[in-house]
Parts: C-alpha cells; structure tokens; sequence
C-alpha cells in the first residue's frame, strides 16, 4: 500500500501563490510602493501586494514606472520596484533600468513571461528578457519554480547592494507566478535577516595617507558627487570640508551637501580649482565624459578618488591613492585621522579660498546682464534665476531636459541634502514626471519643483494624469523654444545654419493648456516679470501645475557649446 503521508500534509498545509510570495519579499525588503502598467502575466503580485499592504500605483507607461523606481530609490534610500508585463511591458521598461545603472541606484523590475509549458512555443509577449536585460542590471535571472519566488526576489535585493547600487531584474512565467505550493516549503526571507552591510570605511593605511595628504596640502579641492547622497554621508562630507577648511564643489545628486552661502560651497569656479589645486579628492564621481574623462585634472596635482565600485577608481585617469569604500565611511574616518596633524594648514588656506571665491564672483557677473534680462523671449539665464530665488529649504528640485537643464545646473542651488535629481550619466529625457511622482510620495511633505524642456516633457507627460488622479501638487516648468535645442546647436556647429533644423524641431505647443486639460493648473509666461508671480500661483494653487515659459530659442548653454562631441 502507498505512503501517501506526504499528500495528506500537503492538503492540510496553507498554498500561497508565487505573485504572493513575491508581495511577501518585497514587504521583508521594505517595499512600500510598486509602479506598474497592468497586464495578464503579473496581476497575482497585485492580489499579494493588496494582502501585504504594498500600493499599486499604476501609470500609462512602463517608462514611467522603471523610472519612478528609480526615483523612489534615490529619494528614500530604499530600493524602488517596478512590476511590468512580459514582452513589450518590459522593453518599454528598458530605458528606465539602464538609466538607474548608470546612475547607481537600486531598483528591482519584476516582469512577466509565458509559461514555461509553453517555452519555446511563441506564446504571447514572449522574448528572451534576461538576455536583453544582464548587460544594464547587476542581476538578471529567471525565477525556475513558485516555491524559489520569494528567494529569488531576496537574492536580486541582494545584487543590488553588491558594489556601487543598480537595478536587478526578474521574470517570472505566468505558471510560476499563479501555482500555488505549501507555505512551508518556499523560503520566505525575513526582514533584516537575509541580506548584510555592505557599507566599507576603506583600507585603513589609505585613508591615514590621504588625512595627512589633506593635512599638508595648500591648495586642496573636493568634489562631492551622488554617492554622497547615496551612501547618505553629507553630515561627514560637511565635518570634513569645515574642519579641514577645503573648498567643495558638488555634483549630480551630491548637490546641496552644502547650503548655498556655506563659506565652502563653491559652484562656478571647479574648472578654475582643478587647474591650479595641488590636491584635488574626487568623491563617488567617475572621470567618465562630465569629468573630460579625468583630464580636466592638473597633471602636476596629487588626484584621490574614494569610490564604492573597484572598478571606477582609476578609470580612464591615473591615480596618486585610491580609496574604495562608502563615501560616509571613509570621508569620516579621513577627518579624525586629521584632526591631530593639522599643523595650523586649514588656516593657512585661507588665501586659497579667496582666490577661489573670486573666480567665482568673476563668473557670476559675467553672466549677470542675463540672468536679470528683461528680453522676451525670456532668456534661459532669467528663467532658471527666478526659479533658483523660488525655491526653499523644503523644495526638492528636478532637471528633465538638455539645453535648459545645462543652464539650470550652473545657477540652481538646492537648498539642502538629497533635494537634487536629474538623470545621471545616461543623459535620458523623460524622466521628470515619474520622478516628480516618486518624490511626492516617498516626501509628501516636501515641494517638488521640476524644470523640463519642451522635448524632454513630451516624452512621459501623459503621466500629468497620474499626479492629478494621485493628487499630488508640484509646480513644473516647461522651458519651451519649441526645439530640441542642445542638438540644434551641435548641428548649427557642424553643418552651418542652412542645416541647423533637421530633424530637432517641434511644434508651439501650449503645456499650459495640456495640463489645464488633464485636471492641473496651467498658465502661460512671455514677460520674465509674470515668472515670480506665476511661480508663487502654481505653489499655491494645490494641484499638480505647468508654467509654459517661451524661452530664446537662440540662446544656449555654456555647457551645450562645450561638449566636445560637436568639435
């Protein structure tokens, strides 16, 4: 007679389905929100996510729900979770998850597939998704049997920790995600107990070399990039640049590491510093093509460069020390290092300071006449001050465009810590809607303000929709010269003005109007006078809202005219 013993425990076990055990890892890791457009292959992870107290916030494109992952990752310091439909759902997806693993933030994106009894077969929105996804992901696997599900989510939690931050990826086929197995035979990952610090404070003979470099140094300089801000190591960066009295500069979402007025908070004069400094501390930056790929550097300076990911210290550029580690960590462990061996140094920098500040004061009034011009069209310059003297300790700001942003990033100064979002490395247009919808909730109780420029809104603006569906008021920008400026200039540059429009032109849209449409508040701006005014209406209308500000088309960037890719 047969043992059917194992049978009747299985009838007496509690079943729970793979879109389930997914709910319950994502719940273990702290997932609070997932960002999804609907589709057939994943509605199980919806029920889960009902059942575990997770919101499903749905969008009209999966762009917009890999991107607001993102920006949930880089507001909250937790990782984001995009959950996207197989085929199509997920290659709509891929622009977003290459965007955060060049900009080192951890995301997961869940994506359905057919069912494995059909693999092979052509069942429907089938395609090697992991293939395409392993190049831009630190993981990229597909989940084999429902009762691994939430283990294999654990693990790509996991991946994405391994190094610098950045996205894992999952498929899960439809027949895996809807079976059901007994509760005790599926690994469930409880919360803080499957996963360890991966937070470093660097090899300890560097960091007592690079305290006494900085303890000696006369013309010292600091760069203080994203990783800052990921590894959350401002308080550090801060004690570090005031006790050791060396100029910073700041970058990406290291912006505001320092308020503006802060005695070492520099911004105009980096090109200046990194020529003339005799040390020059690069933090969580790599010398990629923001950095001239590290030539920008004196080549007689001493170049430190501290950085979580091995593989980015001395990339392109030769270092004197390298330090890999968590920015906090290490900057923290560098300044008790230096405390007793300062010798009077910090004070005698002073003079290094000054020269600096008046580098930077020669910058400002250069540029002075366009940032208070009264032209129409409005000058870019005046457009990006007014909203600099707008914003408060409580705005969190987001660039989303080419030729406006550029202009922003040279006079936008956040006011505080991790109140700066752009799109990193990557350069992708579209992303200021889904990081709009991200920060309004992960920070409710912060003002978003977004600056876009006309191409880069129309990418994922249907999404306006989704802030006034969510109710979620932010006051948003569209610097609109109805171009695709950054590459019109580039055109004009190598092909002469009578080819300077081809293919970079767009219509006189009226954002105003679309956002009046959709639910919102919209108003239209042609005097620079009305953008203080227009600004102040939209904070208080309470609803998600567009400023339509027709800019110079025939103005641009400092940084557009530089890049070398036109030269």
């Amino acid at each position: 007679m047969p043992d059917d013993s194992s049978d009747t425990s299985d009838k007496n076990s509690t079943l729970i389905s793979g879109g389930h055990l997914v709910a319950k890892a994502l719940k273990a890791e702290g997932v609070e929100v997932i960002y999804t457009l609907c589709g057939g292959h994943i509605i199980d992870i919806y029920d889960g996510c009902v059942d575990e107290g997770i919101d499903v916030v749905d969008v009209r494109h999966e762009q917009v729900a890999a991107h607001a992952a993102d920006g949930y990752a880089r507001v909250t310091g937790k990782p984001g979770c995009a959950v996207v439909t197989a085929g199509p759902g997920t290659t709509d997806a891929v622009t977003g998850v290459a965007n955060a693993f060049r900009a080192e933030s951890p995301m997961l994106l869940i994506g359905g597939q057919g069912a494995h009894a059909q693999h092979k077969m052509g069942s429907l929105q089938d395609l090697p998704h992991v293939d395409m996804m392993t190049p831009i992901t630190k993981f990229a696997a597909t989940v084999p049997d429902t009762a691994r599900t939430a283990d294999m989510v654990s693990m790509a939690f996991r991946e994405c920790y391994h190094g610098a931050p950045g996205p894992s990826f999952l498929e899960i086929p439809r027949d895996v995600l809807d079976a059901k197995v007994p509760l005790e035979k599926a690994r469930v990952p409880r919360a803080g107990h499957y996963r360890a610090s991966t937070r470093s404070a660097g090899d300890p003979e560097a960091v007592e070399k690079l305290a006494d470099l900085l303890a000696h140094a006369e013309k010292p300089a600091i760069l203080l990039g994203s990783q800052v801000w990921t590894t959350r190591g401002t308080e550090a960066a801060v004690e570090l640049v005031r006790a050791l009295n060396v100029p910073a500069y700041m970058n990406g979402a290291g912006r505001g590491t320092l308020p503006p007025g802060d005695p070492h908070h520099f911004q105009l004069s980096r090109r200046y510093a990194f020529a003339n400094a005799d040390l020059i501390v690069i933090v969580g930056t790599p010398f990629d093509f923001r950095m001239g790929y590290g030539k920008r550097l004196s080549p007689e300076a001493t170049v430190v460069q501290i950085d979580l990911d091995y593989r980015t210290v001395g990339k392109n550029r030769d270092v004197d020390l390298g330090i890999v580690g968590d920015a906090g960590l290490v900057l923290k462990s560098v300044t008790e290092a230096a405390s007793g061996r300062l010798n009077g140094g910090a004070s005698r920098r002073k003079e290094w300071l000054d020269e600096l500040r008046a580098a930077e004061q020669t910058a400002i009034e250069k540029r002075l006449p366009q940032l208070r011009s009264d032209a129409s069209p409005i000058h870019p310059y005046r457009l990006v001050s007014e909203i600099n003297d707008f914003l408060t300790e409580d705005s969190l700001y987001i660039g989303d465009g080419g030729d406006i942003v550029t202009f922003s990033g040279q006079v936008v100064q956040p006011k505080a810590p991790g109140h700066w979002m752009d799109p990193g490395p990557l350069g992708t247009l579209g992303v200021g809607i889904p990081f709009v919808l991200a920060a309004k909730q992960a920070r409710p109780d912060k003002e978003v303000v977004a600056l876009f420029g006309d191409g880069a809104f129309s990418l994922t603006g249907w999404d306006f929709e989704t802030l006034v569906r969510y109710r979620l008021p932010f006051v948003g920008i569209v610097g609109n010269n109805s171009s695709m400026n950054q590459i019109r200039y580039g055109q004009r540059a190598k092909y002469g003005a009578e080819r300077e429009r081809v293919g970079n032109t767009l219509g006189d849209v009226p954002y105003d109007q679309f956002a009046r449409m959709l639910g919102g508040h919209g108003e239209e701006v042609r005097d620079p006078a009305d953008i203080g005014p227009a600004l102040r209406r939209a904070r208080e209308s309470g609803k998600p809202s567009l400023i339509n500000v027709w800019i110079d088309p025939d103005a641009y960037a400092p940084g557009t005219m530089n890049q070398t890719m036109y030269k």
